[in-house]
């Protein structure tokens, strides 16, 4: 295995285009919202309301939330500026661990972490259109083969993801503009919701001032489904290499994506509070949080508005995850770790356009599996623990070379030590209380081992410019 200090060589491309800097901090800022808010604040709220019956202590778990992510994203922002590269903390965990950790992350992303939530959002977006169109969430086969079944749902879900595909292979422009304006859109819809929830709804602030007494481990308990809602707090990383001035504007673009989210975050969570008391809330079905809590505020009528926002915010997000992802497998390719042709950049778009087809491909078969749901919860934890090892890597890289320090990581080392320490005592929670599928997450990404030597054998005639051989 090569060690770490041979992996610690930057990749630059000797030949062929090279990918676009054309991202300023608002657009990277708007990669971070669109990949943050997705469906998990719209049911998490229930399973946080069963644990933690008290609403100060909820709003307080979603502050803490926020700051534990915001301090993952100042480390975030230090390892981006020191290397401005595509991949987020694929290549942070390669140039501190080496490449068979890198690996592994890498593995883990392509196989489900972005890949496997863009199927899974793909599945609801056809379900919250069917609230519309009927036929849309029509689960009955109409083709089947082996291991892979074709039916309405499954069709309507496909078209998101082979739009959105083809949308970030022709360029930063158009999937600038595209995720830009959903996420402008996403972000104008909550503050909307708040702003007339708390102004005209039918809630009562008392909801907000009752106190049940709470045990902390419930709240430790608690603390991990907020973390998971947090997660994407990074997203801006993964696209560094496309970022103008990445030295200031990949850590700008992580502080303003974040700070926006918990903002909202907590204020989603007040106004839910508002509308109806934490016991209600608990004993909600999690798909219906959202919808209770407008027909509450607002009557029956704000059921559909609210269907329409969520397709509006799911599309959105599953936008940055195509955007985000392919610069992950682009990495891997150049290291010569993923099908070498991912590592190429498109010669008119400018794009990891191979990448990004290849995602695609990969997410279509999962929605056609069936598989998604079941990959996504076996490897929710991954999202965790590859990111508090990416922070450890700031360690590593700040001991190897000390002037190395582009951007001071804000509370460091306390701030990214507690990020450290939290993201280990959380994935050691969901071993604990989810055994098996945690064990089976395990296995999944320990399925990457055998992969990663097999690639490592496999001859390479010719390569990706600056791939490593």
């Amino acid at each position: 295995m090569r060690g770490a200090s041979q992996a610690a060589r930057p990749l630059q491309p000797s030949d062929g285009p090279a990918l676009d800097r054309r991202l300023g901090p608002l657009d990277a800022a708007a990669i971070v919202i669109s990949n943050v808010i997705g469906g998990g604040i719209f049911f998490v709220p229930v399973i946080i309301a069963q644990l933690v019956p008290n609403p100060t202590a909820i709003i307080g778990l979603w502050l803490a939330g926020g700051a534990l992510a915001f301090a993952g994203a100042m480390a975030y922002a230090e390892l981006a500026a020191l290397k401005p590269h595509a991949g987020g903390e694929y290549v942070y965990l390669r140039e501190a661990f080496g490449p068979f950790v890198a690996f592994l992350s890498g593995w883990t992303s392509f196989v489900a972490g972005f890949s496997g939530a863009i199927a899974a959002g793909a599945v609801a977006l056809a379900d919250y259109i069917g609230r519309f169109f009927p036929l849309a969430m029509d689960a009955t086969p109409l083709v089947s083969i082996p291991g892979l079944s074709i039916s309405r749902r499954s069709l309507v879900a496909l078209t998101p993801i082979i739009v959105l595909t083809i949308v970030h292979v022709r360029g930063l422009g158009p999937g600038r503009l595209l995720q830009n304006v959903l996420a402008a859109m996403k972000v104008s819809a909550i503050v909307v919701f708040v702003a007339l929830g708390f102004s005209i709804g039918n809630g009562s602030i008392s909801h907000l001032a009752a106190e049940t007494s709470v045990a902390p481990v419930s709240m430790l308990l608690a603390l991990v489904p907020v973390m998971f809602s947090y997660s994407g707090w990074n997203a801006a990383a993964y696209v560094a290499e496309e970022v103008r001035n990445p030295g200031r504007n990949v850590p700008l673009a992580l502080a303003i994506g974040t700070a926006t989210v918990v903002v909202l975050y907590v204020a989603l969570n007040a106004l839910y509070l508002f509308a109806m008391p934490v016991g209600a809330i608990a004993g909600l079905k999690q798909a219906r949080l959202i919808d209770t809590v407008a027909e509450r505020l607002f009557g029956f009528v704000a059921g559909d508005l609210l269907a329409i926002f969520t397709i509006v915010s799911i599309t959105a997000s599953l936008s940055a995850m195509v955007l985000a992802g392919p610069r992950v497998y682009y990495a891997m390719a150049r290291d010569g770790l993923f099908l070498p042709i991912a590592g190429r950049v498109h010669p008119r778009f400018h794009t990891p356009a191979a990448a990004i087809v290849a995602q695609g491909i990969w997410s279509s078969v999962l929605v056609l599996s069936g598989t998604l749901s079941q990959l996504v919860s076996y490897t929710g934890f991954a999202v965790v623990l590859f990111a508090g090892v990416a922070v450890l890597a700031l360690f590593v890289l700040r001991r190897r070379d000390p002037r190395a320090r582009p951007f001071g990581a804000l509370g460091y080392p306390w701030a990214p030590a507690v990020f450290v320490l939290a993201s280990a005592a959380m994935v050691a929670i969901e071993l604990s209380r989810n055994r098996a599928t945690t064990l089976t997450g395990l296995a999944v990404i320990a399925a990457g081992i055998p992969a990663y030597f097999a690639i490592r054998r496999a001859p390479r005639a010719s390569g990706p410019p600056g791939a490593r051989r």
